[in-house]
């Protein structure tokens, strides 16, 4: 069992940034990061092999926001700039200890997240304009 506990959600004005870090508490090949906005659907923010770093965005994040990983500290990071008001959000970081880079990737797909085995207990963003 691989526990997850997100950090560094807060409230920032349009145009700011923020860093979403996950610690974990052990090693896992697919990480991500999954955000869910009042009344709205679950969508898939940013993922990653944690393998060999193939990483996968979802449209309306891509060239605002990254995603990278410490390894050696088992810690997932979200950087987050630009930041629109549709970006508010409870943002939450998930795993899973399959070590298979297409897998992992269609985790952002809808639902896909659904087959990620661990999740934390999220960070709330809340972006004003």
């Amino acid at each position: 069992q691989v526990q997850l506990t997100e950090s560094g959600g807060g409230s920032v004005q349009a145009g700011g940034s923020l860093r979403l870090s996950c610690a974990a508490s052990g090693n896992t090949s697919c990480m991500g990061w999954f955000r869910q906005a009042p009344g709205k659907e679950r969508e898939g923010v940013a993922i990653m092999h944690a393998t060999d770093g193939t990483t996968r965005y979802a449209d309306s994040v891509k060239g605002r926001f990254t995603i990278s990983q410490d390894r050696a500290k088992n810690i997932l990071y979200l950087q987050m700039n630009s930041l629109k008001p549709e970006d508010t959000a409870m943002y939450y970081c998930a795993a899973d200890p399959t070590d298979h880079r297409w897998w992992c990737t269609q985790r952002l797909n809808p639902g896909g997240g659904d087959a990620l085995d661990y999740w934390g207990k999220g960070t709330l963003v809340t972006i004003s304009s």
